[in-house]
């Protein structure tokens, strides 16, 4: 009877230790697990991330280079360049929808909506304000590229990145660090050399007020585009209380549907819209491809939109808006050869220097996404802890 009862607290120990070791496998496994599927949503993320960087420098780029197509072949309408920059947002719709269906199963549980969440009047205020800039800004784009040889216009364009870090010291309170700075000074100069180009650069064959008007409209519309995305910023954050996929899509599609109407109001009120089919006939590739390059430049401007708006969703406003820029050196490049722009001097410094200036930008931009990675990292760790010594007290 002895022997049995010793071997009886033995026993109950060599369980207690198969339980512990079982107990300590499942949880291996379970990390185990849980690092293969963080993994593959990591890898997942960065594809859409690349798929969506893709779609903003393709379409970009190509609507770019289809718009000064318009007019070295023969276009003449400015308004109607102004008009394919934004009729094309019903393309959006079908995108629209089919994501918001996909992702209701998957993110309504991660939606936050504030209960002091804006009236309908104030976000169509909002919608209506941001459409009225945002029509006034592609028609100066419109005359920019009239005027402008498109590596020209498109250095000129950088400057949206320091405009936008400007307005946003003001409106959404961004701190300026050094490498801002040195951002706004390099891109402020980028801007500024194009200036002093020679007449004999200037590819587009225009006099040089033209030139100029070009190059302040231009400059002009990069301020306002800026301005939009500080705007923007700022509306979330006041008015819609909500970031997620509808509300990016709405604010992205209502504002380009009030921006249209304006513009089509401004090609019927200037009498452009009369000489559209002396135009169509007189265009030298043909009235097909007058059509084709129209159609294509309102395609090409959405993807530019579905990328924009993908970014903006998966990572950040900023962090879209870098990656526009990031399509700056392309523009002039395809534009030497399809366009035979001339790179002179003055030019390949002030891409040099808009490069530069866009590194800083991006490098300032990374270092801040560490932070926020780190506070991320750190805040679970904290509140663990925090609630294992509560357990054990």
């Amino acid at each position: 009877m002895g022997e049995a009862q010793d071997l009886q607290p033995q026993k109950m120990e060599l369980n207690e230790a198969k339980e512990t070791f079982s107990l300590e496998q499942n949880s291996f496994k379970d990390q185990i697990m849980n690092g293969s599927i963080m993994t593959n949503k990591k890898r997942i993320y960065y594809i859409k991330v690349a798929i969506y960087a893709a779609l903003v420098l393709v379409g970009q780029s190509s609507a770019t280079l289809l718009g000064r197509l318009y007019y070295e072949k023969g276009g003449k309408s400015k308004w109607m360049a102004t008009v394919v920059q934004l009729a094309g947002f019903p393309i959006l719709l079908p995108y629209y929808f089919f994501i918001l269906s996909s992702k209701k199963l998957t993110t309504n549980n991660n939606i936050i909506v504030d209960p002091n969440q804006s009236s309908t009047y104030m976000l169509a205020f909002v919608y209506v304000s941001i459409g009225l800039i945002s029509a006034l800004i592609c028609y100066l784009y419109s005359l920019g590229l009239m005027y402008l040889p498109v590596s020209t216009f498109t250095l000129i364009g950088s400057s949206q990145l320091g405009f936008n870090a400007l307005f946003s010291y003001f409106l959404n309170s961004l701190k300026f660090t050094p490498f801002i700075i040195n951002s706004l000074v390099l891109l402020t100069i980028s801007s500024s050399l194009l200036m002093f180009q020679s007449e004999s650069s200037n590819s587009t064959n225009v006099s040089k007020k033209m030139y100029s008007i070009g190059f302040i409209c231009t400059l002009v519309a990069s301020a306002g585009y800026g301005l939009i995305l500080s705007l923007t910023q700022l509306a979330f954050k006041k008015v819609v209380k909500r970031q997620n996929f509808k509300s990016v899509m709405d604010m992205i599609i209502y504002q380009q549907m009030v921006a249209t109407c304006i513009t089509l109001v401004g090609l019927f009120a200037s009498g452009e819209w009369n000489g559209i089919k002396n135009e169509m006939e007189d265009y030298e590739l043909g009235k097909a491809s007058y059509v084709l390059d129209l159609t294509f430049i309102a395609i090409t401007w959405q993807v530019f939109s579905i990328g924009c708006v993908g970014l903006i969703f998966e990572v950040s406003s900023l962090f879209s808006n870098a990656i526009s820029v990031l399509g700056m050196p392309i523009v002039p490049i395809l534009a030497v050869v399809f366009f035979q722009d001339k790179m002179h001097g003055i030019k390949a410094i002030s891409m040099v220097l808009a490069v530069w200036g866009f590194i800083s930008y991006v490098y300032q931009q990374y270092l801040d996404e560490n932070d926020v990675i780190t506070e991320t990292r750190n805040t679970p760790h904290i509140s663990k802890h925090s609630s294992t010594l509560e357990e054990g007290n």
